[in-house]
Formats: C-alpha cells, sequence, structure tokens
C-alpha cells in the first residue's frame, strides 16, 4: 500500500527525481532504460512521429500479477513479454504504450523513439494505448493488477517521477493527469485502487512543478 508522506521526502530522497529546487528548470531527468537496454525487438514497421506537444498523460496498469520480484531483470523481462503480446498477439508494430513502470519502480521505453521524443520535448510517437489518444496523450504502463490494492511504495515514486518530468517536458498541466478509462467506456484500467490515487498524484506533480 502506498504510504502517505510527504513528495520531496519519499521521491527526491530516493534519487529518482534529481536536483529539485524551487523551480521546476532544475529538474534533472530520470533514468528511463531505453528498447535497447531491455533488448527489444524492433518494430515490424516504421513507427510515425507526431509534432508538438501531446495534451496528457494517460495511466494505465498491465492487469498482470502482482508480482514481488522487483528486479531490474524482471522488469526487462517483463517488458519484452509486453511487447510479445502486443505484437504477436494483437497485430502492432510495437509495445502500445509509451512507456512502462514496473513493480520495483524501473522505468523503461515501451514503443521505440517514445524515448528521444520525450527529451525533445516537442513530438510524440503515436502509440496504441487507448483509441482516439494515441497521437495526443502520453501512455504510462504500470506493472499489475490495481483493481483491490495500491501499488508498491517504490513505483508509485517512479510514477509520480515520471509524470513531473514529462509534465515539464511537454507543458502538459497536472490536471491531465488521466487514467485509460476516462477516455475508453470498455476498461476498468488502471483498476478502481490505482485509479482513486490519481487525485493524489496530481496533487503531488503540481507541488513539485509549483
Amino acid at each position: 500500500m502506498v504510504r502517505r508522506r510527504t513528495l520531496l521526502g519519499g521521491v527526491a530522497a530516493s534519487g529518482l527525481l534529481l536536483g529539485l529546487g524551487t523551480t521546476p528548470a532544475t529538474a534533472k531527468a530520470l533514468p528511463i532504460r531505453s528498447c535497447a537496454d531491455w533488448r527489444a525487438r524492433p518494430p515490424s514497421a516504421p513507427t510515425t512521429l507526431v509534432y508538438g506537444t501531446p495534451e496528457r498523460i494517460l495511466i494505465h496498469h498491465t492487469a498482470t500479477e502482482n508480482v514481488t520480484d522487483y528486479s531490474e531483470a524482471h522488469a526487462y523481462e517483463h517488458a519484452r513479454w509486453i511487447q510479445d503480446r502486443h505484437m504477436d498477439v494483437n497485430g502492432w508494430i510495437d509495445s502500445g504504450q509509451h512507456f512502462t513502470n514496473s513493480r520495483g519502480g524501473f522505468l523503461l521505453e515501451g514503443r521505440h523513439g517514445s524515448l528521444d521524443a520525450l527529451r525533445a520535448g516537442d513530438r510524440l510517437v503515436e502509440g496504441a494505448h487507448c483509441p482516439g489518444q494515441n497521437r495526443i496523450a502520453v501512455g504510462i504502463e504500470n506493472e499489475g493488477l490495481y483493481t483491490a490494492e495500491e501499488p508498491p511504495q517504490g513505483q508509485w515514486d517512479t510514477l509520480v517521477s515520471f509524470c513531473v518530468y514529462t509534465c515539464q517536458q511537454y507543458g502538459i498541466p497536472p490536471t491531465e493527469i488521466d487514467g485509460h478509462r476516462d477516455h475508453y467506456d470498455a476498461t476498468v484500467c488502471p483498476g478502481d485502487k490505482l485509479y482513486a490515487l490519481l487525485p493524489r498524484l496530481r496533487q503531488e506533480v503540481a507541488r513539485v512543478l509549483g
């Protein structure tokens, strides 16, 4: 369960969001593992770049087992499992989401090119994470099933940090951090427990951004 503690005491002290000062401009980039780091397959077709800034961040959960293996090796293995499923079962060209947040709090690039686009801050790779939102929303999958329990603290901390950095890079207001279900009626994603935490997520991100 996510423990209630201050953002600066939890996120900054853990080293996930470095260099926080009085202004958001002092925040440094997060350690996000690239597709090359977790040995992703190449896309089956070229990805599409959409120039301009996305409107929001969409929060997802993978609806997979709430494992207690919080290691980097497991995070990489899970990312490969997602990509295989999206490409081989769904028939997509690559992982559908832009980024993945593991149960152990490892952040990984999902769809190829998403990390470079985020760093540039002026473009988005077209995803496949939510109909109608794939060209205007950054999709992040959080490993686990959050219908009956909350994410572990480490995963929560990296989710907050990721949203802070993404909002800063793209100029997205924290009020535009939504759940998958907000834009797609045929899903309960990201689960009732994580969905209920979204107001707190927006608040913590806004606190850092000032």
